[in-house]
């Protein structure tokens, strides 16, 4: 059976040039669904204009069959506020995009657990758009239009610090000039921020940047941290 370690870093790579609060959302929710027995990859992650007008011209100018109605500059892909995933099989190897597997047994589809999972975190779903559906996509527009992030517009700090507080359980407003940057010896190694007096940072960073080892056992739900001498 597959760790939550070797689960995350199956998407380690794809993670790399999302937004940094798009990794933590999308970390938690990889973590959050292998709690619920449905493990996932992520399949794609920031996506370059040159990639999306690329992948536009699929099924148009290219070979295939279309796979996006968004051109380059159009898609939160290319804004690093956007990932698509699939159900992680059990060889650690394969995928499904069946939206009707339940691996689990618990009577509900693992696809939409996913979702669930997602939108409870601050996801918008592809699945819930009226005109053409991508079932397998996921963003975080922070309000803003795609017209907005090409004329260079970018989430705001405030924005930020909502949503983590949000993923962290942290009370809904939050200070928005009380971001931190948590140093080990001096060399910066992650943000935080602070909220009611509480600074709050994500565990993992600080772990691993003291060399530790984190793994989660999904049966107890307990997270051990092995400090390696």
């Amino acid at each position: 059976m597959l760790t939550l370690d070797q689960v995350q870093d199956k998407s380690s790579e794809r993670l790399k040039g999302l937004h940094p609060a798009l990794i933590t959302c999308t970390k938690e929710l990889i973590q959050r669904c292998f709690v619920k027995g449905v493990p996932i990859l992520v399949t794609q992650g920031m996506r370059t204009i040159a990639e999306q007008n690329a992948l536009y011209a699929q099924g148009r100018s290219k070979p295939g069959k279309i796979v996006t109605y968004a051109p380059g500059g159009t898609s939160y892909h290319n804004y690093g506020l956007a990932v698509d995933f699939a159900l992680l099989l059990p060889d650690g190897k394969s995928v499904s995009w069946s939206m009707s597997r339940d691996f689990d047994q618990d009577r509900k589809a693992d696809w939409q657990e996913v979702v669930g999972e997602a939108k409870q975190l601050g996801f918008e779903w592809g699945g819930d758009w009226t005109s053409f559906k991508d079932y397998s996509h996921l963003q975080v527009s922070f309000g803003l239009t795609t017209n907005q992030l090409r004329a260079g517009k970018r989430p705001t700090t405030q924005q930020v610090q909502e949503l983590l507080a949000k993923i962290s359980g942290g009370a809904s407003e939050v200070n928005k000039d009380a971001d931190v940057a948590i140093t080990l010896n001096g060399k910066k190694i992650t943000e935080g921020f602070i909220d009611a007096g509480t600074t709050y940072a994500p565990l993992r960073a600080v772990a691993e940047a003291l060399g530790a080892t984190i793994t989660f056992d999904p049966v107890s739900k307990t997270v051990d941290i092995v400090l390696h001498k």
